[in-house]
Protein backbone atom coordinates (compact mmCIF):
# COMPACT_ATOMS: atom_id res chain seq x y z
CA UNK A 1 0.00 0.00 0.00
CA UNK A 2 1.28 3.63 -0.84
CA UNK A 3 1.48 6.13 1.88
CA UNK A 4 0.79 9.44 0.68
CA UNK A 5 1.81 13.14 1.32
CA UNK A 6 -0.90 15.43 0.27
CA UNK A 7 -0.72 19.34 -0.20
CA UNK A 8 -3.16 21.79 -0.87
CA UNK A 9 -0.71 24.52 -2.72
CA UNK A 10 -2.00 28.09 -2.38
CA UNK A 11 -1.08 29.45 1.29
CA UNK A 12 0.19 26.27 1.83
CA UNK A 13 2.73 25.70 -0.44
CA UNK A 14 2.82 29.09 -1.94
CA UNK A 15 3.16 32.45 0.19
CA UNK A 16 0.43 34.40 -2.65
CA UNK A 17 -3.03 33.10 -3.88
CA UNK A 18 -1.72 31.76 -7.36
CA UNK A 19 -4.68 32.72 -9.77
CA UNK A 20 -4.27 36.42 -8.51
CA UNK A 21 -0.71 36.27 -9.37
CA UNK A 22 -1.19 34.98 -12.86
CA UNK A 23 -3.66 37.45 -13.38
CA UNK A 24 -1.19 40.54 -12.36
CA UNK A 25 1.64 38.70 -14.60
CA UNK A 26 -0.30 38.83 -17.48
CA UNK A 27 -1.07 43.01 -16.52
CA UNK A 28 3.22 42.91 -16.00
CA UNK A 29 3.32 41.30 -19.44
CA UNK A 30 0.76 43.18 -21.37
CA UNK A 31 -0.15 46.55 -19.72
CA UNK A 32 -3.41 46.50 -21.89
CA UNK A 33 -4.89 43.71 -20.12
CA UNK A 34 -5.31 46.10 -17.03
CA UNK A 35 -9.33 46.33 -18.98
CA UNK A 36 -9.90 42.89 -17.21
CA UNK A 37 -9.80 44.35 -13.83
CA UNK A 38 -13.23 45.96 -13.58
CA UNK A 39 -14.14 42.34 -14.65
CA UNK A 40 -12.22 40.63 -11.87
CA UNK A 41 -13.23 43.30 -9.07
CA UNK A 42 -17.12 42.92 -10.12
CA UNK A 43 -16.44 38.78 -10.09
CA UNK A 44 -15.10 39.43 -6.24
CA UNK A 45 -17.87 41.48 -5.07
CA UNK A 46 -20.56 39.09 -6.66
CA UNK A 47 -19.18 36.19 -4.58
CA UNK A 48 -18.64 38.09 -1.38
CA UNK A 49 -22.41 38.63 -1.74
CA UNK A 50 -23.24 35.45 -2.68
CA UNK A 51 -24.60 35.95 -5.54
CA UNK A 52 -21.79 33.58 -7.63
CA UNK A 53 -20.19 30.47 -6.69
CA UNK A 54 -16.76 29.45 -6.71
CA UNK A 55 -17.13 27.83 -10.11
CA UNK A 56 -18.92 30.93 -11.72
CA UNK A 57 -16.18 33.55 -10.15
CA UNK A 58 -13.48 31.60 -12.15
CA UNK A 59 -15.09 30.92 -15.56
CA UNK A 60 -15.94 34.71 -15.45
CA UNK A 61 -12.28 36.15 -14.36
CA UNK A 62 -10.26 34.27 -16.22
CA UNK A 63 -11.60 36.34 -19.24
CA UNK A 64 -8.13 37.71 -19.32
CA UNK A 65 -6.93 34.61 -21.32
CA UNK A 66 -10.00 33.50 -22.96
CA UNK A 67 -8.88 32.10 -26.67
CA UNK A 68 -5.12 31.94 -26.09
CA UNK A 69 -3.75 29.50 -28.01
CA UNK A 70 -3.10 26.29 -26.39
CA UNK A 71 1.00 26.44 -27.29
CA UNK A 72 1.08 30.10 -26.10
CA UNK A 73 -0.64 29.07 -23.10
CA UNK A 74 1.85 26.60 -22.04
CA UNK A 75 4.70 29.06 -22.76
CA UNK A 76 3.02 31.65 -20.49
CA UNK A 77 2.62 29.56 -17.60
CA UNK A 78 5.95 27.77 -17.91
CA UNK A 79 7.54 31.47 -17.78
CA UNK A 80 4.64 32.64 -14.95
CA UNK A 81 6.47 29.60 -12.66
CA UNK A 82 9.68 30.56 -13.44
CA UNK A 83 9.00 34.27 -12.84
CA UNK A 84 6.68 33.95 -10.25
CA UNK A 85 5.73 30.95 -8.38
CA UNK A 86 9.11 29.30 -7.70
CA UNK A 87 9.88 32.17 -5.77
CA UNK A 88 7.00 32.59 -4.16
CA UNK A 89 7.63 28.93 -2.57
CA UNK A 90 7.79 27.95 1.18
CA UNK A 91 10.96 26.46 1.83
CA UNK A 92 9.34 24.55 4.63
CA UNK A 93 6.88 23.05 2.59
CA UNK A 94 9.75 21.48 0.42
CA UNK A 95 11.39 20.29 3.36
CA UNK A 96 8.68 18.18 3.97
CA UNK A 97 8.07 16.91 0.58
CA UNK A 98 11.80 15.60 0.50
CA UNK A 99 11.68 14.32 4.32
CA UNK A 100 8.31 12.45 3.24
CA UNK A 101 9.24 11.14 -0.14
CA UNK A 102 12.64 9.96 1.20
CA UNK A 103 10.97 7.66 3.65
CA UNK A 104 8.89 6.62 0.42
CA UNK A 105 5.93 8.67 0.70
CA UNK A 106 4.06 9.83 -2.89
CA UNK A 107 3.71 13.57 -2.95
CA UNK A 108 0.38 15.00 -4.33
CA UNK A 109 -0.87 18.67 -4.92
CA UNK A 110 -4.18 18.68 -4.68
CA UNK A 111 -5.65 22.57 -4.89
CA UNK A 112 -8.55 24.22 -6.03
CA UNK A 113 -6.53 26.41 -8.47
CA UNK A 114 -6.31 25.91 -12.20
CA UNK A 115 -4.90 22.46 -13.31
CA UNK A 116 -3.33 24.21 -16.30
CA UNK A 117 -0.72 25.89 -14.35
CA UNK A 118 -0.62 23.35 -11.37
CA UNK A 119 1.16 21.60 -13.93
CA UNK A 120 4.56 23.66 -13.58
CA UNK A 121 4.87 22.36 -10.04
CA UNK A 122 6.20 18.93 -11.65
CA UNK A 123 9.42 21.07 -11.73
CA UNK A 124 9.69 20.24 -8.44
CA UNK A 125 11.11 16.76 -8.43
CA UNK A 126 9.18 15.48 -5.61
CA UNK A 127 5.82 15.72 -6.46
CA UNK A 128 4.49 12.87 -7.98
CA UNK A 129 0.89 13.72 -8.99
CA UNK A 130 -1.16 17.21 -9.33
CA UNK A 131 -4.83 17.40 -9.46
CA UNK A 132 -6.47 20.59 -9.65
CA UNK A 133 -9.80 22.44 -11.20
CA UNK A 134 -9.95 22.06 -14.70
CA UNK A 135 -10.74 24.35 -17.81
CA UNK A 136 -11.22 23.49 -21.17
CA UNK A 137 -9.37 23.53 -24.66
CA UNK A 138 -11.28 23.71 -27.93
CA UNK A 139 -9.64 23.83 -31.05
CA UNK A 140 -6.29 24.27 -29.77
CA UNK A 141 -7.69 27.36 -27.64
CA UNK A 142 -8.35 28.26 -23.85
CA UNK A 143 -12.05 28.54 -23.05
CA UNK A 144 -13.00 29.66 -19.66
CA UNK A 145 -15.41 26.52 -19.05
CA UNK A 146 -14.35 24.73 -15.82
CA UNK A 147 -14.85 21.08 -16.09
CA UNK A 148 -16.99 18.69 -13.51
CA UNK A 149 -16.51 20.88 -10.40
CA UNK A 150 -14.31 23.13 -8.28
CA UNK A 151 -11.38 21.24 -6.80
CA UNK A 152 -12.64 22.12 -3.49
CA UNK A 153 -13.49 20.43 -0.30
CA UNK A 154 -15.40 17.10 -1.34
CA UNK A 155 -14.49 17.90 -4.53
CA UNK A 156 -10.92 16.98 -4.03
CA UNK A 157 -11.61 13.62 -1.98
CA UNK A 158 -13.80 12.48 -5.10
CA UNK A 159 -10.59 13.70 -7.65
CA UNK A 160 -8.37 11.48 -5.12
CA UNK A 161 -9.85 8.35 -5.46
CA UNK A 162 -10.97 8.70 -8.89
CA UNK A 163 -6.76 8.71 -9.70
CA UNK A 164 -6.05 5.99 -7.40
CA UNK A 165 -8.53 3.93 -8.98
CA UNK A 166 -7.52 4.53 -12.46
CA UNK A 167 -4.09 4.25 -11.27
CA UNK A 168 -5.06 1.27 -9.25
CA UNK A 169 -3.55 2.41 -6.01
CA UNK A 170 -4.59 1.24 -2.41
CA UNK A 171 -3.32 3.60 0.20
CA UNK A 172 -2.49 3.87 3.78
CA UNK A 173 -4.34 6.33 4.73
CA UNK A 174 -3.26 6.06 8.98
CA UNK A 175 0.07 6.86 7.75
CA UNK A 176 -0.40 9.01 5.07
CA UNK A 177 -0.27 13.18 5.59
CA UNK A 178 -2.17 16.06 4.17
CA UNK A 179 -0.93 19.76 4.56
CA UNK A 180 -3.08 23.18 4.31
CA UNK A 181 -3.78 26.18 5.48
CA UNK A 182 -7.55 25.96 5.70
CA UNK A 183 -10.43 24.12 7.07
CA UNK A 184 -12.11 24.23 3.77
CA UNK A 185 -9.62 21.16 3.56
CA UNK A 186 -11.47 19.16 6.42
CA UNK A 187 -12.58 16.39 4.08
CA UNK A 188 -8.77 15.39 3.35
CA UNK A 189 -7.42 16.40 6.48
CA UNK A 190 -10.12 13.73 8.05
CA UNK A 191 -9.08 11.27 5.46
CA UNK A 192 -5.36 10.63 6.79
CA UNK A 193 -3.52 9.86 10.07
CA UNK A 194 -1.55 13.07 10.40
CA UNK A 195 -3.10 16.23 9.23
CA UNK A 196 -1.82 19.46 9.67
CA UNK A 197 -2.68 23.04 9.37
CA UNK A 198 -0.15 25.84 7.89
CA UNK A 199 0.01 29.12 9.42
CA UNK A 200 -3.55 28.90 10.52
CA UNK A 201 -4.48 31.49 13.65
CA UNK A 202 -8.22 30.54 14.61
CA UNK A 203 -8.96 27.92 17.11
CA UNK A 204 -9.40 24.34 15.52
CA UNK A 205 -8.86 20.87 16.51
CA UNK A 206 -5.87 19.93 13.94
CA UNK A 207 -2.45 20.41 15.23
CA UNK A 208 -0.72 24.22 13.72
CA UNK A 209 2.77 24.42 11.55
CA UNK A 210 4.49 27.74 11.03
CA UNK A 211 5.79 27.20 7.55
CA UNK A 212 8.51 29.99 5.99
Amino acid sequence: MEKLAIFDVDYTITKKETLMQLFKYVIMKDIKNIRFLPRALYSGFMYSINIYDEKRVKESFLKFIEGIEEKDLALLVKNFYKDVLEKNLYEDAIKMMKNLKSKGYKVYLISASPEFYLREFYAIKEVDMIIGTRFTLESGKFIRKMQGENCKGEEKVKRLKEVLEKENIEVDYKNSYMFSDSLSDKPLLDLVGNAYLINFRKKNTFEVLRWK
